[in-house]
């Protein structure tokens, strides 16, 4: 006896995977759909697997055949994705929709859309709650993107009941973009002198894949029409992931901490480096789904950096992991860093 049919929407990214995964664990019968259509090598035979294309008018309408108890989507990302859900009400139970603790703002009306300028940064308190303030619905940002997701998937209410899920930092393996990769490429490197701005002291919530699955099978489950956090049980900062990885990777780094913001080289700048910390507030997914997390952040490290060099492997990481690339600094600018340090370590 199943529990019903879930179908999971960009089932071969990071997320999807690992979602997968939950839902087969917890009795689903689960269709992987993909815009490449492939099978994960680690998927039992009864897991079908469909090429689809969200973009591609009535694919998503087709892909779903009879309809199905639950649709999981990893890959919304505006209101248009939004507008493709509710028209499915009728042929889906339930929904559980992946957004980004990206939609919040601070009272000063910044968010992530502004954190490249001056002062733009958003200072949340800490830890931000899943009811506090979010961005105005729209289509000039991501963040504004986001929202709009948001609004539209919870507007359908009964119709739809869809659990919106804000996760932080997500880590874990087959990512595109992994944050880890600064301090893991360094210790491949030989480089045991690392600069880290804002004194090594910013945190923005990370979130495995595994906890984030764990919170979708939860929601599955239990349909309902919510907004919920998606983080790990701790929030550390960039100093603590760093001494965290050394310890998997067996070797004694030195962080130079610079104070405030990276110098005019971006010296010290990591993917999680930002002047005022990002912690999500989980009591609401504990209270509403009975969340507890699978995994805490230190010991998902050893998979995640074991993936991570045998991905990169002799590649160039700007070809291995494109998502990183996109960062409009060179992540691995040594020669600025010698200088700086050269200048400027006691």
């Amino acid at each position: 006896m199943t529990k019903g049919h879930a179908f999971v929407l960009g089932a071969t990214g990071q997320v999807g995977r690992a979602s997968v995964r939950a839902l087969l664990a917890d009795g689903w019968e689960v269709t992987a759909a993909s815009r490449g259509g492939v099978r994960d090598e680690g998927w039992p035979d009864e897991v079908r697997t469909v090429r689809l294309d969200r973009t591609e008018e009535g694919a998503l309408a087709a892909g779903l055949g009879d309809g199905a108890d639950v649709l999981v989507d990893i890959v919304a990302f505006d209101e248009g994705h939004g507008r493709q859900l509710t028209g499915l009400a009728g042929r889906v139970g339930s929904a559980v929709v992946v957004s980004s603790c990206a939609v919040y703002e601070d009272e000063r009306g910044r968010s992530f859309a502004t954190a490249g300028d001056p002062d733009g940064f958003p200072a949340y308190p800490v830890p931000v709650a899943a009811d506090w303030r979010t961005v105005a619905p729209g289509d000039g940002s991501y963040s504004a993107r986001k929202a709009a997701l948001e609004r539209e998937v919870l507007g359908a209410g009964d119709a739809l009941p869809t659990t919106v899920l804000r996760p932080g930092a997500i880590h874990g393996p087959y990512g595109p973009g992994p944050r880890e990769l600064w301090f893991v490429k360094r210790v491949l490197d030989a480089r045991r002198v690392r600069p880290l701005a804002y004194g090594g002291a910013s945190r923005f919530h990370p979130v495995h894949v595994d906890n984030l699955a764990e919170l979708v099978r939860l929601a599955a489950a239990n349909p309902g029409s919510r907004v919920l956090n998606g983080g790990d049980p701790e929030a550390p900062t960039v100093a603590e992931i760093g001494a965290a990885i050394d310890a998997v990777m067996g070797v004694e780094s030195e962080s130079v901490l610079v104070e405030g913001a990276p110098p005019g080289d971006l010296v010290g700048a990591t993917p999680w480096s930002a002047p005022h910390s990002v912690v999500l507030d989980m009591t609401s997914a504990e209270r509403e789904l009975g969340y507890r997390p699978v995994v805490s952040y230190a010991e998902s490290l050893p998979e995640t950096v074991a993936w991570l060099g045998a991905h990169l492997g002799d590649r160039d990481w700007r070809e291995a992991f494109p998502g990183l690339a996109k960062y409009p600094i060179d992540l691995f600018d040594y020669a600025a860093e010698d200088a700086w340090l050269a200048e400027h370590r006691g």
